[in-house]
């Protein structure tokens, strides 16, 4: 493929490293960048013929096979339609919008023009997470009834990120997009979202959106997906998942404590890592950090999708979906109460009903819980189906 990129800046940059290593066919040939300096840059640290300050010139090149939007998170909209308008097919990064609505609009727009449309979450792919969710798929874990993720670090890269208006808000949109999302592979994109409490508050820096939230997100099936995000924490970047399922429990640590310790002085190279904070004493770096965070299978699944005429693990629609419950978590915010998840076009699952995941021990008895006890005597707690009483029953070694 040949792939024009509408930005030059931190994540650009990822990308960039990302489809121009390991000898991979997909090659970037033009740059768009609203500074014609950085476009120039950009154009010469990845050997590109041609770059430019016109996002349409750069969209509608006829050499150009699909777009990378990069940009700034007010920026998508307009790229997306530039990119529907010309028949191209785009990969748009995190969030899709700042909004549930502009999620919709650049959805519906992909759609009609009939152009492949992938959403760059990278989180979601990561060699770790990719496995994960195979373990839960096989049925490892159960039914999962918990999920976590907590994504937290001293503060984006750009000014347009502490712009609540350019950015459509704070920590919640930066980083909750990826924990949500986690969540959501976890539990069933099938199963619905219902609603959302959540917590946020500005704790540190000087602006108008929040930099740390916690929030709770419910599922129609009676799952729950938990997300920690903040930009006010010290030490570098902190990536953690867990999942908890009726069989079975998965922990995750992607980024900050991944078996790599490294002391130095400080002397040589300054770069350790993204949102690394020092250059000297105990260092945490990342053997390959856009491996770990998931870059190169990203691409991989989205060229090979496109090859083969089917959709990406992650698309326009799970932007959408991830909007729509980030919206209902800012709501919330601000009410201190559980707020609905409106989604407007629902293409999952409907469940009537709550699910049970009761065990029984006979015809009598539901089982609580079986353990041996240290004096090697095995003990059953059961509830009667008929009273409901608790009883245990204890076997003497």
């Amino acid at each position: 493929m040949n792939i024009a990129m509408l930005g030059s800046g931190f994540i650009a940059r990822f990308y960039a490293d990302t489809l121009h290593a390991q000898r991979r066919l997909d090659r970037i040939i033009n740059v768009y960048s609203r500074n014609a300096d950085n476009a120039e840059r950009f154009a010469q640290d990845y050997g590109l013929d041609c770059f430019s300050t016109s996002m349409e010139e750069t969209i509608n090149s006829e050499k150009v096979d699909v777009v990378i939007i990069s940009l700034p998170n007010h920026l998508h909209e307009e790229a997306v339609m530039a990119c529907a308008e010309a028949g191209k097919a785009v990969l748009c990064t995190k969030p899709l919008g700042r909004t549930a609505a502009e999620a919709k609009r650049m959805l519906d727009a992909v759609e009609s023009a009939g152009i492949f449309a992938g959403y760059l979450e990278d989180l979601c792919y990561t060699p770790k997470f990719l496995k994960s969710v195979e373990s839960v798929n096989a049925g490892s874990l159960g039914k999962i009834l918990w999920t976590k993720s907590r994504e937290a670090h001293p503060g984006p890269h750009s000014d347009w990120f502490w712009d609540k208006e350019q950015s459509g808000g704070g920590a919640i949109i930066d980083l909750g997009c990826h924990c949500v999302e986690i969540g959501r592979n976890f539990i069933g994109k099938s199963v619905r979202p219902v609603e959302v409490m959540c917590w946020a508050d500005t704790q540190v820096h000087p602006i108008d959106a929040e930099d740390h939230a916690i929030a709770l997100v419910k599922y129609e099936n009676g799952a729950i997906g938990q997300f920690e995000v903040s930009w006010t924490f010290r030490g570098g970047m902190d990536l953690r998942d867990e999942v908890m399922g009726t069989e079975g429990t998965i922990w995750l640590n992607s980024f900050l404590r991944t078996g790599f310790d490294m002391f130095t002085t400080g002397k040589g190279a300054k770069y350790v890592a993204e949102k690394a904070e020092s250059d000297s004493g105990w260092l945490f770096p990342v053997g390959d950090e856009a491996h770990e965070l998931g870059y190169p299978h990203m691409f991989t699944d989205m060229f090979d999708a496109m090859d083969k005429g089917k959709e990406p693990r992650e698309t326009f629609y799970d932007g959408y979906i991830v909007n729509a419950i980030l919206d209902a978590a800012f709501l919330s915010a601000e009410s201190k109460l559980w707020e609905p998840i409106k989604i407007d076009d629902w293409r999952g699952d409907n469940i009537s009903e709550k699910e049970t995941n009761y065990i029984s021990h006979d015809a009598e008895y539901y089982l609580i819980k079986k353990e041996t006890l240290p004096n090697g005597d095995e003990k059953l707690i059961l509830k009667s189906k008929a009273t409901g009483k608790v009883i245990q029953k204890t076997t003497r070694n």
